[in-house]
């Protein structure tokens, strides 16, 4: 009976795992498309209820897919427990994200929208959000760095434990590899194109490891 509830609690927990993964895909999803994109002072503040939104939506998916992924490592988990690893690095990535999102969807509009219509202060504000940007660039890429590393660990640990489709293990490899292409040529993935190119990969990715995680049977 006792082993008979731990596998119905494992189930429950696949479960939930796998659609807390396709939430928040659709969440990042929704996200991308909304996104709009930045510009002047002026143009900041007249979609700051657009980066708002768009930005919220995004901080809310992460601790969705964050459980989802915690769902993934443990169903990859071996005795060297190296997905569990995995889960913590993705962490980091995750909260860097975090910090992007909070900075570029709340931090920037707000404080520009209350900027006074001086040339003086106009340019003030434009340096202040240009410091806000670079500081945006390094949370990318340990976004991007975590996030990659991550995908290998898991894809390989998908190949060798055969516990989700290997298709997926493969095609994750497939998805780091064309980052890794595009950082040797120096492709920019710290733009809006290119984080988009990247998240658009992973959201895929993510999508798939939520379907399958749904379809087996225990953890």
């Amino acid at each position: 009976m006792e082993n008979l509830t731990i596998l119905n609690i494992d189930k429950e927990f696949k479960k939930t795992s796998g659609v807390c993964l396709l939430f928040g895909s659709l969440l990042a999803t929704t996200t991308m498309i909304i996104h709009p994109v930045g510009g002047s002072v002026e143009h900041i503040v007249k979609l700051k209820s657009s980066l708002v939104f768009s930005h919220s939506i995004a901080i809310f998916c992460l601790p969705f897919i964050s459980f989802g992924f915690w769902g993934l490592s443990q169903l990859l988990k071996t005795k060297s427990k190296i997905s569990i690893l995995a889960f913590i690095i993705f962490s980091f990535g995750l909260f860097a994200a975090m910090i992007a999102a909070t900075i570029n969807g709340f931090t920037l509009p707000y404080f520009a929208s209350n900027y006074v219509k001086d040339e003086n202060d106009i340019a003030t504000i434009k340096k202040i959000i240009d410091y806000g940007k670079f500081i945006n660039i390094p949370m990318a890429l340990i976004f991007i760095t975590a996030t990659s590393l991550c995908v290998c660990i898991w894809s390989i640990l998908i190949i060798k434990t055969n516990q989700i489709s290997k298709g997926l293990g493969y095609f994750g490899l497939i998805i780091i590899s064309f980052g890794l292409i595009g950082v040797l040529l120096k492709f920019n993935f710290t733009s809006l194109l290119g984080f988009r190119t990247f998240t658009v990969g992973l959201v895929i990715w993510i999508l798939f490891i939520g379907v399958n995680m749904l379809k087996i049977e225990k953890l």
